[in-house]
């Protein structure tokens, strides 16, 4: 939001003495953003008000290009053999291209040796075959604005030709762009920020929406509320004979170009004023066009409204509108409708100003994602108090400016609940703050926001206040909202910073170290953490071809998600992971190995509803009994994918692509970190290739899969051939409390290989974890280093060849007691799945 702080300071009792930095600081301090401060209207040499006396148009060139003469002001002065005619004033050529502009227009002029803001000098060249003595200035130029379609065209009287510009458009200011949070609503208008700024100087201030709003002396349009919940207050002042051609004076103009509007006509500019400076916004309807009586109440299924934007929209049941007999009219709170727009012969003008509900117009922006200005208030919540004094500022402009007349009457419909008090302990704001602030602290800056306040005593005897909530600050609900006001007036950075003492013994857990080592050891190994988009759209689980069937088809919809695509909770990692992966390789990555740590949702097939305990009181203990029932399980998960190098190439030679054993192996890196035990076995499970992936799984459970990702899969996503990518439930794994501390020999290993012929279904793990039972307690480690088929070892069969390290941690071991247990390791493969010594 753009203020310009000229228009702030008109409502306050500020001295030269602060200046603009100064008043940005206290905004910062108010808990009020501040983006930027910009100075405008810097402008260096001659600029002066010109009337343009002629114009003529130059059609030898491909775009429109006028050369015209306009006066600025100066004394014409003869050349040889010229006389001087007393009846033209002197004027300077100048070549333009805009053409929103007449003969008799005022004009601002930037004469030769003036310097525009950017730096940009003018000087007198020839351009066009003409000789052009300045500039025609739009309000882009003049750094007033970014409005750059057209020249600045001044009303009539506004100055004379020759007249410093700068004097007669004020235009040197400092505007302010800040950024106010979203539960201070208020503080989208001058009138709010003027009021926080008269808090933070301790200054006097003028309330501009303290104006004499005269008593109604009837209806002046019928008005039906039928939606009381969408709309709680709705007032109309109409203002007839307004001279639609009447120019919007500078002034206004001026303000609207600095809080980054454009002007349009002086009907829609009233309104935008009113809304900057109160902070309430107000439509105007063409009463002419008007059918019938308004109705305010929730559209129609099948209902459409072409907006302000020439947009045909398509309404939703829970919109809030307005209608009248021809149906639908204006979006309420949002935009209005095109069928009764202020056009360029709207003379009967209906202001219109209500109070709507701002859960209804956020959603509705949303739904039509149409963020006016107006909806950005009114989800904000505004002042229900400002209705009938925001119309009746607006309908004075209009009669001052465009020789209206105001209608007697005022349509005043449905009524506002005042808002509840508040009582809290006088000492809550210090005990909050641990901070002993002066006596009466509470009660003045309460006042100051506008509350009004009795201090009493507590049926226990202490001091309490109570304050009643000024109309605009519909955030103040609880004693926590006016603490935070005292201490947000008060200053935060008067709170101490003081860490809390960490109890002994009461540091991470088992499960906690355990997530962290994980998420260590994936990233030592090369993985880049990313934090994927937890939701997702049901069709993610077809472009995974899970089956109908599929538990993870099992979803939790989110009841206002971020994006209305994408409403379902997710019960894999891999859909977040994939995006990710899809918009790295988008732009340009072709090596990627991504990892992330994170809970999926797993509701049950017959999931429990949450029960709505409501809020008048504490949930009983039934109650938070059902709510945790309700709650679906959470599991923590862990997930990689990875395609391209593995190994990057480079100066060292070719690198090494990616496959499904960097998968496995990435599920084997985070059971060994993880201290588990876990069996690998080949499966058939979507979405991963049906020959490629394995099982993990412990103590016969399953806890995930690893693997490649199936072709069909990899071309929905549209990853590169060969994608791996791996799935593990951390929670499924059991946690281990103490790790027994690592034996180690200092006696040196006997190294022995072997070399067996199997059937082709025994899996080489499986074939392992024999070998290993079978030799021992002196076997060390059992690790394939060859698999071998052909016609050597017969149809059927395979050979997987083994290191197998043997140590003693007492002794040294001899080759006969390696040998003795290895051949021990290789009888127990031939009783269990038929292995034999290849020969």
């Amino acid at each position: 939001m753009r203020i310009p702080v000229s228009w702030l300071r008109e409502h306050l009792d500020l001295g030269e003495e602060v200046s603009t930095d100064d008043i940005a600081d206290a905004f910062v301090n108010l808990g009020i953003e501040v983006e930027g401060v910009d100075r405008v209207g810097e402008i260096e040499g001659p600029l002066v008000i010109g009337r343009v006396v002629e114009i003529e148009e130059l059609t030898d060139f491909k775009k429109p290009i006028r050369y015209c003469r306009v006066d600025v002001g100066g004394v014409e002065e003869a050349g040889e053999d010229e006389e001087i005619d007393p009846t033209r004033p002197p004027t300077n050529g100048i070549i333009c291209g805009a053409t929103n502009f007449a003969e008799g227009d005022l004009v601002v002029v930037a004469l030769p040796s003036a310097v525009l803001p950017g730096g940009f000098a003018i000087s007198a060249r020839k351009t066009y075959g003409r000789e052009s003595e300045g500039m025609i200035c739009s309000v882009r130029e003049l750094g007033v604005g970014d409005d750059h379609a057209g020249i600045l065209v001044l009303p009539s009287g506004t100055a004379s030709p020759g007249d410093d510009a700068r004097e007669v458009l004020d235009l040197v200011d400092e505007v302010l762009e800040l950024t106010p949070t979203p539960d201070l609503g208020h503080a989208l208008s001058v009138r709010g920020l003027a009021r926080e700024l008269a808090c933070a100087f301790d200054v006097p201030y003028g309330d501009p929406a303290h104006v004499d709003v005269p008593e109604g002396e009837g209806d002046v349009w019928p008005v039906r509320i039928e939606d009381p919940q969408g709309c709680r207050r709705f007032v109309l002042r109409r203002v007839t004979g307004v001279d639609a051609g009447a120019p919007t004076p500078w002034w206004i103009q001026r303000r609207l170009l600095l809080a980054g509007m454009r002007p349009i006509s002086l009907a829609v500019d009233v309104t935008n004023y009113v809304m900057l400076e109160l902070g309430h916004p107000l439509h105007a309807f063409d009463t002419g066009a008007v059918k019938g009586d308004l109705v305010v109440r929730r559209a129609k299924p099948g209902e459409t409204l072409t907006t302000l934007d020439d947009l045909e929209r398509t309404l939703d049941p829970e919109d809030v509108v307005i209608a009248d007999d021809s149906g639908v009219i204006s979006l309420a709170g949002t935009m209005g409708g095109a069928s009764t727009e202020i056009r360029t012969d709207s003379t009967d003008v209906l202001l219109e100003a209500a109070h709507w509900d701002p859960a209804a117009v956020s959603r509705t922006a949303r739904r039509h994602a149409l963020f006016s200005e107006a909806a950005r208030r009114f989800e904000r919540f505004t002042d229900p108090e400002l209705c009938a004094a925001s119309v009746e500022v607006a309908a004075r402009l209009l009669r001052q400016y465009g020789d209206g007349s105001i209608r007697p009457g005022r349509t005043d419909e449905g009524h506002v609940e005042p808002p509840e008090a508040i009582t809290m302990p006088i000492s809550l704001p210090d005990q909050v703050a641990g901070v002993r602030f002066d006596r009466g602290v509470t009660v003045r800056r309460l006042t100051q926001i506008g509350c009004r306040v009795q201090v009493g005593t507590g049926d226990d005897g202490t001091a309490v206040v109570t304050a009643v909530p000024p109309s605009w600050r519909g955030d103040l609900v609880q004693p926590a909202d006016l603490v935070e006001e005292v201490l947000r007036l008060e200053g935060y950075d008067l709170i101490p910073s003081e860490l809390p003492a960490a109890p002994a013994g009461r540091g991470l857990t088992a499960a906690q170290r355990r997530r962290r080592a994980v998420s260590r050891a994936l990233a030592e190994a090369g993985y880049v953490e990313v934090l994927p988009f937890p939701f997702v759209a049901d069709s993610v689980w077809d472009d995974l071809g899970l089956p109908e069937d599929d538990p993870r088809r099992r979803t939790v919809t989110v009841l206002n998600p971020l994006e209305s695509e994408k409403n379902r909770l997710t019960t894999s990692l891999l859909p977040g992971l994939l995006d990710t992966l899809q918009r790295n390789l988008s732009r340009g990555f072709r090596d990627v190995a991504l990892y992330h740590v994170g809970q999926v949702v797993l509701p049950g097939e017959h999931q429990v509803a949450a029960p709505d305990p409501g809020v008048a009181g504490r949930p009983s203990d039934a109650d938070l009994a059902a709510l945790e029932q309700a709650v679906p399980e959470q599991p923590l998960h862990v997930a990689v994918v990875l395609t391209g190098e593995r190994r990057r190439s480079g100066w060292w030679g070719r690198g090494e692509q990616a496959t499904w054993a960097d998968a496995v192996q990435a599920a084997r890196l985070v059971a060994e970190v993880a201290a588990a035990d876990v069996e690998v076995e080949s499966a058939e499970v979507m979405p991963w290739h049906p020959g490629r992936c394995a099982r993990f799984s412990v103590d016969g459970t399953t806890v995930g899969y690893a693997g490649e990702l199936h072709p069909k899969v990899v071309e929905r996503w549209g990853l590169p051939k060969r994608t791996v990518a791996m799935e593990l439930d951390l929670d499924a794994l059991p946690v281990v409390e103490h790790r027994p501390a690592p034996s180690i020999s200092a006696f040196p290993p006997v190294l022995l290989d072997v070399a067996l012929v199997v059937d082709a279904d025994v899996p080489s793990a499986e074939l392992a974890a024999i070998l290993r039972e079978g030799a021992g307690e002196l076997v060390e480690d059992v690790s394939l280093f060859d698999l071998y088929t052909g016609e050597q070892v017969g149809e059927g069969k395979r050979s997987l060849a083994y290191s197998l390290r043997f140590r003693a941690p007492d002794r040294t071991l001899t080759v006969e007691e390696a040998t003795k247990a290895r051949d021990a390791a290789v009888a127990a493969a031939g009783e269990r799945v038929g292995a034999v010594l290849r020969g």
